[in-house]
């Protein structure tokens, strides 16, 4: 997997967005934006990661908005990563007789006062000859339904303004009206020279006399300085290697932090809505939100790398959400904590590449998930296991949520994968129930603290037992998906890591094996083979196929672990980004991109098969 590549096909079909694999994500741990291999934004959110696109041509080629630079006439090679320890994008054009790099950045510093979060810079630098550049800025908000009011300023200052958005759009570039709703440019770069595009999110109402802040080129630059700075100091909190089998860890790790809301310490699933998990479209799902248990998964792998402070400001945000209570307790929050997001259609798209429909909101947030109990109380004892008690008004929300776990283990619910039919009783978030009443018990032994110890006890017990009698299969002697039925589901790969039973138990390794078997797509593994009542097929599941390679090596197969790990790994792209999805008989990535469980899951495997070559020397560099 290298970090830069080159890429000589520039064939595009009109009215069809790029690969989800072409593209790069730039963020300010507040917003983001997807840059296309062809020097194209074509989605971006500002202010925050949930907000209404100013770019959205992702999911309407036509109508949706984009800003684009890049070699004139089209015809070009490129080759891009990302500078070192850092969300900032570089991407080299090379023409027949010169080349030129793009910068692309969200603009992160220390001062929130001339940088509020909310800056997006282009800079173009001459490397070789000189190069001719198309540059197009096509602002459109309320998801391509509103075209802005645009206005020029001076030859450099824009504005475009639309319900409750505002962009500013400046720099050195002498910009025209394409149209009445567009900008463009037609431009010429010599070697050692720098051209810049800025383009800051305001309300309108603050743009009525044009931009507050109108940079100049040495100012840019300095942004650019600044935002380098600000990754490569976060970066070097990291405590990894990257040496060896396992060359993106760092990279992944920098994009879970590009998926954290600096604000309030949400963690989002993904920067997307609705990119579909297949050709066939309709499985096209909003995860510009924090999932409890997709975050609390992050939050874990953060730890395990030294970056405990993002640990510790998710899990206030989940008891600031949830307001304390384990009643009120949600699946997901809106980055905000926001609990209201009923999910809606947008029929005016046409969707990525035709997958309709589009949606916004997410209907996971009034389903019933029991595992979300259980992954909040696992990140609170590795918390507690690094040295840090959980503060009085804490300890009370945890105690409350094993309360309730005591109160509704037995409910049926929508499982992990939040299956949209009928609620059953899933294996995995029985053991999940079980883990919460586990980890309970054990934090207020080691904490000295007061709890009903026998009622949770009988509780814990009750939930084993159950899951032993209905929810395994004799016959085979494997772990099956609910206890309403017998159909395999990667999820069970899950159990082991939270003590439920040994990697190593005889049930454990035929589970295993039949899931490795089962599920197989090509290397790589589905998430389960029971009916879900949607349309469509799946393509393989990314991060189970890295916890496959995890069980796989905590059960000492290392020659297994290892080749399961790297046909994972092998699906990013060119960046070291993964998507949900992978479709092997294609090689595209599908579903909303980048994956935020997709990235800790890789890091969990990696960190897991490092371990075990340092022990068993059965690994080697």
């Amino acid at each position: 997997m290298s970090p830069t590549t080159r890429n000589t096909d520039n064939s595009h079909t009109p009215q069809q967005a790029f690969p989800i694999g072409d593209y790069a994500l730039i963020s300010d741990c507040h917003a983001a934006a997807l840059v296309s291999r062809r020097g194209s934004i074509d989605w971006c959110c500002m202010p925050r990661f949930d907000s209404e696109p100013c770019f959205g041509r992702l999911l309407d080629w036509q109508r949706a908005g984009y800003c684009s630079i890049a070699p004139a006439g089209g015809s070009f090679d490129c080759a891009r990563h990302y500078l070192k320890d850092t969300m900032v994008l570089c991407t080299r054009f090379d023409t027949e007789t010169a080349s030129v790099q793009v910068l692309d950045f969200m603009v992160l510093t220390d001062d929130n006062t001339t940088h509020p979060h909310r800056q997006l810079v282009r800079i173009v630098e001459g490397l070789e000859g000189e190069v001719e550049l198309d540059v197009e800025v096509q602002p459109r908000f309320g998801f391509g339904d509103i075209k802005p009011w645009l206005r020029q300023y001076d030859p450099y200052v824009f504005i475009a303004v639309g319900g409750e958005n505002g962009l500013a759009i400046c720099g050195d570039m002498e910009l025209g009206f394409h149209d009445k709703y567009s900008l463009g440019a037609r431009i010429n770069v010599r070697k050692g020279e720098r051209r810049h595009l800025f383009l800051q999110f305001s309300p309108p109402e603050s743009l009525d006399e044009g931009p507050q802040w109108k940079p100049d080129a040495p100012q840019l630059d300095q942004c650019l300085d600044l935002t380098v700075d600000w990754w490569r100091r976060w970066s070097s909190r990291i405590n990894s290697d990257d040496k060896g089998f396992h060359p993106g860890i760092r990279r992944s790790a920098i994009t879970l932090k590009a998926l954290n809301y600096a604000p309030t310490g949400a963690i989002i699933a993904a920067p997307t809505t609705s990119l579909p998990e297949g050709l066939e479209g309709t499985r096209t799902w909003d995860y510009r939100f924090s999932w409890v248990r997709d975050a609390a998964f992050s939050a874990t792998a953060l730890v395990e790398l030294g970056c405990e402070d993002e640990a510790y400001r998710f899990r206030r945000f989940i008891e600031r959400s949830s307001a304390g209570s384990a009643e009120q307790f949600r699946t997901l929050y809106g980055v905000d904590g926001g609990r209201r997001h009923q999910e809606i259609e947008l029929p005016h798209l046409e969707g990525y590449r035709g997958a309709t429909p589009v949606r916004i909101g997410n209907h996971a947030s009034v389903q019933i998930q029991l595992d979300v109990f259980g992954e909040t109380l696992e990140l609170s004892w590795q918390w507690h296991r690094r040295g840090h008690a959980p503060s009085s008004d804490y300890w009370e929300f945890l105690v409350d949520l094993v309360d309730r776990v005591c109160a509704h283990w037995r409910d049926p619910d929508h499982g992990i994968w939040e299956m949209r039919g009928e609620p059953e009783n899933y294996v995995h978030s029985k053991v999940m129930c079980w883990s919460a009443l586990n980890r309970g018990l054990a934090l207020a032994e080691e904490l000295d603290r007061e709890v009903p110890v026998e009622r949770w006890r009988q509780a814990r017990d009750q939930v084993r037992a159950a899951v032993e009698e209905y929810g395994y299969d004799r016959q085979r002697g494997i772990f099956v998906q609910s206890f309403e039925n017998s159909y395999l589901d990667a999820a069970l790969l899950r159990i082991p890591s939270v003590g439920f039973i040994d990697y190593r138990d005889e049930r454990m390794l035929r589970t295993t094996a039949a899931i490795q078997s089962g599920l197989a797509l090509d290397g790589l593994l589905k998430r389960y083979d029971s009916p879900d009542g949607l349309p469509g097929a799946e393509g393989a599941f990314l991060a189970c196929s890295f916890w496959l390679a995890e069980c796989l090596t905590h059960q000492q197969r290392y020659d297994e672990a290892r080749a399961t790990f790297d046909r994972a790994a092998g699906t990013a792209n060119d960046l070291g980004l993964f998507a949900e999805q992978y479709d092997p008989q294609r090689q595209l990535l599908w579903s909303n991109f980048p994956q935020g469980l997709t990235h800790l899951s890789y890091i969990t495997a990696a960190l897991a098969l490092r371990q075990a070559g340092a022990i068993a020397g059965e690994l080697v560099n």
